[in-house]
């Protein structure tokens, strides 16, 4: 029998966690397959972990709680989660209230039907035009981009088969991009429409600088899945080119020397001289992106406590 892990990231949300645990109980004991809920508190400042240990004592071994030293961002808390996580079937989601667990079991027949992701589609959103607008054109953008064809990436509502999730490598803003990295991992990526609503505590940073940050976030993780193992192919690339383009200029100005024995400074040439020169210097970025890319440490998380 399949077990289920429910991995919840929350930071200040201590208003909104007896209430999450009271609508997730009756749904996943209607399942009636084993689950647990795991909880990363990603260093809260306000009662939320003095919350979710009082929440503990009544809901027993089906909570997990592991608290962060500091806040290192969703992604952070996610990648831990999951990590963490031991059920067969991981689903994620916020801690806010806006995500109705009782889309769970649609989530879990969609699996079922041979797919190793179902994202959420919050298809009628509660938030304000200053979240659904960046939002939608993110999610468009980001549709063209990726080669993947959902209406909502960052819903953070989401039902995985184990081995999709844990083949993901999240840090930084990447828990946007999930169903793109699970994409581009060789997984069957899909999405249902799931109940959204309107958020009871506190408010939403989304907005339109995000919005930008996103789009940036999508190119980058572009460049690094076609040129993170070989970034020398891409630099070097770029530096060639410029090279090769700088030399055939400043070579056809040395013919003319010869052959009339004259020689202006023209712009072409200051130009074909600074080509070459940030050729050569692609071409260090190039090596040097080489080293470092075997250089780098892992991020890592420090855990405060942990209580099974």
């Amino acid at each position: 029998m399949n077990s289920i892990s429910i991995v919840i990231p929350l930071h200040n949300e201590n208003e909104s966690l007896p209430a999450l645990m009271e609508g997730i109980f009756p749904v996943m004991e209607q399942i009636g397959k084993p689950w647990q809920v795991v909880f990363i508190d990603d260093g809260s400042t306000d009662d939320s972990f003095a919350t979710l240990k009082q929440l503990h004592t009544t809901y027993g071994p089906k909570m997990r709680i592991l608290r962060f030293t500091r806040n290192y961002g969703k992604s952070a808390a996610l990648s831990t989660g999951i990590r963490e996580a031991t059920g067969d079937i991981i689903v994620t989601m916020d801690a806010d209230l806006q995500d109705d667990p009782v889309a769970i079991p649609d989530m879990l027949a969609k699996l079922d039907e041979g797919w190793d992701l179902v994202s959420g589609w919050k298809k009628k959103r509660y938030d304000p035009i200053t979240f659904t607008l960046p939002s939608k054109l993110w999610n468009m953008v980001n549709s063209v981009l990726s080669g993947v064809k959902l209406h909502d990436f960052n819903c953070g509502f989401k039902a995985y088969r184990s081995e999709a999730a844990k083949s993901l490598e999240i840090y930084g803003d990447r828990h946007r991009y999930l169903p793109t990295l699970a994409h581009w991992n060789g997984f069957k990526v899909t999405e249902i429409p799931v109940p959204h609503h309107p958020r009871k505590f506190g408010k939403s940073k989304y907005g339109f600088d995000k919005f930008f940050n996103g789009v940036m976030d999508m190119l980058t993780l572009l460049f690094l899945k076609r040129y993170l193992r070989s970034p020398l192919h891409f630099f070097g690339l770029l530096g060639f080119g410029l090279i090769i383009a700088g030399t055939g200029v400043l070579g056809y100005f040395g013919v003319e020397w010869i052959i009339t024995g004259s020689m202006h400074i023209r712009p072409l040439i200051l130009l074909s001289v600074s080509a070459i020169i940030v050729g050569i210097q692609f071409l260090s970025f190039g090596f040097l992106a080489e080293i470092l890319i075997n250089m780098a440490p892992k991020d890592t998380y420090l855990i405060r406590e942990k209580i099974d």
